[in-house]
C-alpha cells in the first residue's frame, strides 16, 4: 500500500502519517526528516537544502528525487510506505509516477487533510523544536513537562525559524501556488480522498482509516 499524505505545511499531515505507519507497519519517509538529518550532520547536501528552508522555499526537485528514489527502493519498502512531504509539484508528480511505472508499480492513496490557512498559522506559531534531538512539542497542544526543556533529552527547545509567523506565511503562498494543484492531478486520476484536517487528530485517523480499509 503506497500512500502519498498531502494538505498544507502544518495541517497535521505528518501527525496522520506516523499514525498510519505505526497501524499499517509501514515506513514513514518524509523528506523534511531526510534534510534536517542532513542539515544537523552538515553535509553539503543539508547546507544547500537549509538555504533554501530558511526563507520558507521549497528545496529543489534534483535534490529532492535523488534522496526520495533511493530510500523506496530499499528493502522496507517492499509492502508499501507513506510519502509525506513528496511530491510537492506537479513534476515531481510527473517523475515519481514515471519512476514508478518502470518497476511496475504505482500509488493507491493521495489522502489531503484539509485545514485553512489562518488555523495553520496560529497551530505552527505554537511549534517548538528539540535543538538536540529534533523531537517536536506544541505549547497548547503537546507541551513539554518543563517549559522550553525537551521531555527526551533535556535540551532548549526553540521557534524552528520556518514556524515563525511571516515564514509560515511565505511557505502558504508557496504551497497555494506549487503544492496545492496536486489535488486536482490526483483526483484526476481517481486516488484522491479528502479528510477534514480542523477536527481532532484521532477523528480525522478515523476517517483516514475507514478510506484504507
Amino acid at each position: 500500500m503506497k500512500i502519498i499524505m498531502l494538505g498544507a505545511p502544518g495541517a497535521g499531515k505528518g501527525t496522520q502519517a506516523e499514525m498510519i505507519c505505526e497501524k499499517y507497519k509501514l515506513p514513514h519517509i518524509s523528506t523534511g526528516d531526510i534534510f534536517r538529518a542532513n542539515i544537523k550532520n552538515g553535509t553539503e547536501l543539508g547546507k544547500e537544502a537549509k538555504q533554501y528552508m530558511d526563507k520558507g522555499l521549497l528545496v529543489p526537485d534534483e535534490l529532492t528525487v535523488k534522496i526520495l528514489l533511493d530510500r523506496v527502493a530499499k528493502d522496507d519498502c517492499k509492502d508499501g510506505y507513506v510519502l509525506d512531504g513528496f511530491p510537492r509539484t506537479i513534476p515531481q508528480a510527473e517523475v515519481l509516477d514515471k519512476e514508478l511505472t518502470k518497476l511496475g508499480d504505482k500509488v493507491d492513496f493521495a489522502i489531503n487533510v484539509d485545514v485553512p490557512d489562518e488555523n495553520i498559522i496560529n497551530r505552527m506559531g505554537g511549534r517548538r523544536a528539540c535543538v538536540n534531538c529534533g523531537a517536536t512539542y506544541h505549547v497548547q497542544f503537546a507541551p513539554p513537562a518543563k517549559e522550553n526543556i525537551c521531555d527526551k533529552c533535556g535540551n532548549t527547545l526553540i521557534l524552528r525559524d520556518d514556524d515563525k509567523p511571516e515564514t509560515v506565511k511565505n511557505r502558504l503562498d508557496v504551497y497555494h501556488k506549487q503544492t496545492q494543484p496536486l489535488i486536482e492531478y490526483y483526483g484526476n486520476k481517481g486516488i484522491l480522498k479528502e479528510v477534514d484536517g480542523t477536527v481532532s487528530m484521532n477523528e480525522v485517523f478515523e476517517r483516514i482509516v475507514s478510506i484504507l480499509g
